[in-house]
């Protein structure tokens, strides 16, 4: 049974209390750095599905407590609030440790590049040690980042990037490519068990409205009536991977085989140009938007696709869901956030 059978039949088993059977010997405790996020409060709640004890450890700096406000009554559910940078005291022992704990968009990354940098550093080296501590298993949330401004596509996990590491994405690209090494030096030195998970462009309900990535802006924008803003002229291409085929994706490579310690690309091959993705979105969102274009960013790259070959070789993912299903979705979220009413995250067989 490969990673992703085994997690969907996990989460559509039924005992017959109604609760998710767990695979799960002996309750498996799960720490999800940055579990407030986007994705990590989505880790949060999957984990609950399975029967996990789960801690969610978050500073809350892009995080929002929101995120997991319905977890917060659960026995099975704790809330630590920390800053990653900061060791980790914990006697606790934790079977899986995910490190979600940094911001993903260009806004909040850049709003302050040395505790971006920190984050990377500082947090991969805190987790490791919690880790090592408790004989856990670790995934690292690296990017595509990684790769730049890419002089190929599709990216392969073998290809090394091109990256400016003076530039005003480098706290980011360059935080999580050193993030990358810590983890690699600490598995051939100290024999951590752990993952590299490179992640495409992550998008869905739970979103920071406030995200500033080109899903939410765009949305957001349509919504308003106000213009659409495209840097550049658009035709720079972007690879956008659904929030519930990316969780399957990282829980599938947590709970692969020894063997897929090496960094593995987890998003969608489907590729977009930013002009697409605007005029589709202004197809589901009849507006009085107009598009504008303004000047493209610097080191701003110019396209962005996963080869996902080797996700599917030993983990048998691949997304489920098309950018047009995953839109409705999101769009849906973001005019009930705008309207001031909550709308509960759908799940992919919606």
């Amino acid at each position: 049974m490969n990673s992703v059978t085994k997690f969907t039949r996990l989460r559509t088993a039924k005992n017959p209390n109604n609760h998710s059977v767990d695979f799960f010997e002996n309750r498996k405790s799960v720490l999800i750095a940055g579990g407030a996020g986007f994705l990590g409060s989505r880790l949060c709640g999957r984990y609950l599905e399975f029967g996990c004890r789960v801690t969610c450890l978050d500073n809350l700096s892009t995080g929002r407590l929101s995120n997991v406000r319905d977890f917060l009554e659960d026995p099975n559910f704790s809330f630590i609030l920390h800053d990653v940078i900061d060791p980790i005291k914990s006697d606790s022992a934790f079977d899986y440790i995910f490190n979600m704990a940094c911001p993903a968009s260009p806004p909040k990354y850049q709003s302050d590049p040395i505790q971006t940098m920190k984050t990377n550093l500082y947090g991969a080296f805190n987790l490791l040690d919690l880790a090592r501590r408790s004989k856990a298993r670790i995934l690292q949330a690296s990017t595509s980042e990684v790769y730049g401004d890419p002089d190929i596509s599709p990216q392969q996990e073998r290809y090394q990037g091109n990256v400016n590491t003076v530039g005003p994405r480098s706290c980011y690209d360059e935080g999580k490519r050193a993030a990358e090494t810590i983890f690699h030096e600490h598995r051939e030195c100290l024999g951590v068990d752990l993952r590299i998970a490179r992640i495409f462009n992550a998008y869905g309900p739970g979103m920071d409205p406030e995200d500033g990535r080109v899903v939410s802006n765009f949305i957001n924008q349509a919504l308003a009536g106000a213009p659409i803003t495209i840097y550049g002229d658009g035709s720079q291409t972007r690879s956008f991977c659904y929030l519930e085929d990316m969780v399957d994706g990282l829980i599938a490579l947590m709970h692969s085989p020894a063997t897929t310690f090496e960094p593995i690309n987890i998003g969608n091959p489907d590729e977009f140009t930013v002009a697409e993705l605007a005029a589709l979105v202004l197809e589901k969102i009849p507006s009085k938007s107009e598009i504008v274009h303004v000047d493209l960013p610097a080191d701003d790259p110019k396209q962005r696709r996963p080869d996902i070959g080797r996700a599917q070789r030993h983990l048998g993912w691949s997304p489920k869901v098309d950018l047009s299903q995953g839109l409705d979705r999101t769009i849906a979220y973001f005019r009930a956030e705008a309207e001031g009413r909550s709308c509960r995250i759908p799940s992919v067989a919606q």
